[in-house]
């Protein structure tokens, strides 16, 4: 209905004189229903540009819209209220239509082709195999999965990815921590040295140990597996690539089974360190050197990125031969080109927000569309817990992983409060209400909803109420039924928008509307013990709600429970 209505307001407003070519109407649900089913601001956002009052351009708006006539069968009336608002309101017959359809849609219900099968890419997690993933990395991860499903659920063909690195400085210091911590094993009257970490404590480790090594317990793991396996047989290996390898093996195992318990599946896995080895980073190099973006000082190669908008230069390639992040992403980035992607979403952390937009300014000087890139940016996340935060280092043996937040707080809550404010919102993470079993509990409020509505159809069932297959639902009347009808026809609409702008909390956010919706609609409503039409059209509707709960929760990646 909104997309009807609107294409109906963009076609009076082509019409009349002043109107900018680019003036996109917006319609919104009123906070008060008196005010009609939607509305739109239009008449005032217009005024500066036809000099009239706005109330004045309204009525001319509505005139015109009742000349086309807008279809009696969806829209009952078009008035102008206040100083220049446009209220719509549905027909009532229009609304029994739409539950129908809904409940014909089924599990579909909400899904769209607006994708049309184009391919797209979301890049998520992406943490390199150094230590368990925290719980900085599941905002991530819970915010990548959910962009990918909702992009799925309008249309298009979606590849989840992890890119990574097993190379470079990081995995060196990973394979010399695990190296010390197995000779310490094999000799343990090796000399020790204390070595500050996180919150000022002071950590013992054997000598020779890597400056700002790897302190968490996983290391002392990986090092006693590596002793049983081995013996003392690695004792005067220097290399460390056995020790690098043994580690990213474990620890990549580890980070696919906390994915997997959150109901995370990458489609594919991008290492790095290919983009190296089949020359991706010099060609790069050389392709923006012809273009004219490309010069040595110091001994650097520098990218000439003040001609392009930025204030400063950027180094490329460091005067140790060594490339910094930003070559090694700009070669990934034309691999997702050239395998074809026409849609590609980056999730980064926060701290990516002042270097990406070198990435996507090479990409534009090689003549790719940076267009069809988007980076959605996430703000960092804090625990709480009595009102305090609960310190965390992503290095030191005091972090927090994502497995500790789960055993705690289970695999549902973890996706939904990771979830349920938006990206580019500091999260705190309150673990006091996450571990609340209640309605306080947000995402228990949305499950104790459908498992409500569960409970109420099995009622029924076992006192001879059956569904009809088709029931007379132009007998849903009351004020709560058409408010809850009204409710689980922007489900689509929600979906959408929250594809387009990357923004999985609207769902949440919705989906709490919904419950509410119900719960007020039950609470004036009954279902068993009226008249046997009633009833019926009664619990189609239930089922309608259960349904939009249903696929809305599946959408979020969490369970939709018959029982609580």
């Amino acid at each position: 209905m909104k997309a009807y209505i609107e294409e109906a307001l963009r076609q009076v407003l082509r019409t009349i004189d002043g109107v900018p070519e680019d003036f996109r109407p917006e319609l919104e649900k009123p906070n008060n229903p008196e005010h009609g089913d939607l509305a739109t601001n239009a008449a005032m956002q217009l005024a500066r540009y036809l000099k009239r009052p706005p109330r004045q351009i309204a009525e001319e708006i509505a005139e015109r819209l009742r000349a086309l006539p807008l279809d009696p069968r969806r829209v009952a009336s078009v008035e102008v209220a206040g100083p220049g608002f446009l209220n719509f309101r549905f027909a009532p017959d229009y609304l029994a239509q739409v539950l129908a359809d809904i409940l014909a849609a089924g599990e579909r219900y909400g899904r769209s082709d607006l994708g049309q099968g184009r391919p797209a890419i979301v890049e998520y997690v992406s943490a390199n195999p150094t230590g368990p993933l925290t719980v900085g990395h599941g905002r991530n991860a819970v915010l990548g999965d959910t962009i990918a499903n909702l992009l799925d659920w309008i249309g298009y063909r979606v590849t989840r990815e992890y890119y990574y690195n097993d190379a470079g400085r990081q995995m060196r210091v990973l394979g010399e921590s695990v190296r010390a911590r197995y000779l310490a094993l094999v000799d343990p009257n090796l000399p020790t040295k204390k070595i500050q970490a996180a919150e000022g404590e002071w950590v013992e480790v054997p000598e020779p140990f890597p400056e700002d090594g790897y302190l968490g317990d996983y290391i002392i793991d990986i090092a006693r597996m590596l002793y049983e396996q081995h013996g003392e047989a690695l004792r005067d290996v220097e290399d460390i690539t056995p020790f690098k390898e043994a580690a990213e093996k474990v620890i990549f195992e580890d980070i696919r089974r906390t994915l997997a318990r959150l109901g995370i599946h990458m489609d594919s896995y991008f290492n790095e360190h290919t983009l190296y080895e089949n020359g991706k980073i010099w060609e790069v190099v050389e392709a923006l050197r012809a273009k004219g973006y490309i010069y040595e000082k110091d001994g650097a190669v520098w990218f000439r990125t003040s001609a392009l908008g930025k204030d400063q230069d950027t180094v490329l390639v460091k005067r140790t031969g060594e490339p910094t992040y930003r070559l090694p992403d700009i070669a990934y980035h034309i691999t997702k080109f050239e395998r074809g992607f026409e849609r590609i979403v980056d999730v980064f952390g926060a701290d990516h927000i002042a270097t990406y937009p070198d990435v996507l300014r090479a990409l534009e000087v090689l003549g790719y569309d940076v267009s069809k890139v988007d980076v959605v940016i996430y703000q960092f996340v804090t625990l709480v817990r009595g009102g305090e935060p609960v310190k965390m280092s992503t290095r030191k043996a005091t972090y927090v992983t994502l497995d500790e937040l789960i055993d705690e707080v289970g695999e549902d809550v973890t996706r939904f409060f990771f979830l349920m404010r938006s990206p580019n919102t500091h999260l705190e993470f309150d673990l006091d209400l996450a571990r609340e079993a209640s309605e306080k509990n947000p995402v228990f409020y949305l499950q104790y909803a459908h498992a409500r509505i569960c409970s109420i159809m099995r009622k029924a069932d076992e006192v001879g109420l059956k569904e009809s297959p088709n029931p007379d639902l132009t007998l849903l009347q009351h004020e709560a039924e058409q408010a809850l009808i009204k409710e689980l026809m922007r489900f689509p609409e929600v979906i959408q928008e929250a594809a387009q702008t990357y923004e999985p909390h609207r769902v949440a956010n919705y989906l709490r509307e919904v419950a509410v919706a119900f719960t007020k609609f039950y609470d004036h409503c009954r279902i068993i013990g009226e008249p046997e039409p009633l009833a019926q059209a009664r619990l189609a509707l239930a089922r309608a709600a259960r349904l939009v709960l249903a696929n809305g929760l599946r959408v979020l990646g969490i369970s939709a429970p018959e029982r609580m």
